[in-house]
């Protein structure tokens, strides 16, 4: 299984609270176990466009966003961050063109599930799954030039299963109006952010939920979300459902979220439709938490 990383996802973010070297620290923790791509290119501004308004796209590339456009972002933004985040949105459509040829593949990135059309919100200024998602929509072929999936170049269905802690604003709100795409977002409730479009299928979790109810609902969502029969499943596994992430208020445990893990990924292998995981959001107040909750993931995938 190919798993798709670049170093450059190492960004310097001065006292912020995302830690971008998690990125480096999962593929160390991986070490040899894995097959890592790292020679992919960045997101066209073409490709980009398939999603985001040129308006918006005009101010990443000539580094006129306002001061309001950098407040709702809430990066320290410097003009080298838009290709950074070109080239995590190019790690993302890798990763998912991988996984329609193989059946399976993940990308140590991305999952930037807070961007919408024409802006950025919440350390998110491009939507990287989306984009990918339009992307081979528009152009099915692979990497080898080959049609990546019969099913999915005729059909452009996918289904999109966010487990990240916070609601998966910008991708509902890209996606409302297309069918072909199924988006779920299974958040806390009380949480960021406040507009929170409609999804496909919205599970608004109480704070402090724990594994239990936790694997209850996801357990009930999964088949719905297979049943909008989609040709590829973007999984976004994001570690801040862990009960010490510090933007986080849900109660879960590693072994909790490592069954999320193989929750989701047979769901998607007993209907035979290929799989994609992105890592999102994780902020544990020690980056090593954060780290193992991903390495898991992958290590899921693997098996």
């Amino acid at each position: 299984m190919k798993v798709v990383y670049s170093p450059r996802y190492e960004i310097a973010l001065p006292g912020h609270i995302w830690p971008t070297s998690k990125y480096r620290l999962v593929a160390e923790a991986l070490g040899s176990s894995v097959d890592l791509v790292t020679g992919f290119s960045a997101a066209s501004w073409d490709d980009l466009a398939l999603v985001h308004t040129a308006e918006y796209l005009r101010k990443l590339r000539d580094d006129t966003l306002t001061p309001e456009d950098v407040a709702t972002l809430e990066l320290p933004w410097v003009p080298a961050l838009a290709d950074a985040f070109r080239l995590m949105t190019g790690g993302t459509i890798a990763a998912a063109s991988a996984a329609l040829e193989d059946g399976a593949a993940a990308h140590l990135g991305g999952g930037l599930h807070h961007a919408f059309a024409n802006h950025g919100e919440g350390f998110c200024p491009l939507n990287d799954v989306a984009v990918a998602i339009r992307v081979l929509q528009a152009r099915p072929s692979t990497r080898s030039g080959r049609a990546p999936s019969t099913r999915f170049a005729r059909s452009g269905r996918a289904a999109i299963v966010d487990l990240d802690v916070h609601h998966g604003n910008g991708t509902a709100m890209i996606f409302e109006r297309d069918d072909r795409v199924f988006t779920c977002s299974m958040h806390q409730q009380h949480n960021y952010p406040a507009f929170k479009p409609r999804s496909s299928l919205d599970i608004g979790l109480d704070n402090g939920v724990r594994d239990a109810r936790y694997l209850e609902l996801l357990s009930g969502a999964l088949p719905r979300v297979m049943a909008s029969a989609p040709d590829l499943v973007v999984y976004l596994a994001g570690a801040d459902p862990f009960e010490g992430d510090r933007l986080g208020g849900l109660a879960l445990t590693k072994p909790g979220l490592a069954e999320r893990d193989r929750l989701v990924i047979a769901a998607a292998r007993a209907v035979g439709v290929p799989i994609v995981t992105v890592l999102a959001g994780g902020y544990a107040a020690d980056v090593a938490d954060t780290v193992d909750i991903h390495a898991a993931t992958i290590r899921a995938m693997l098996a």
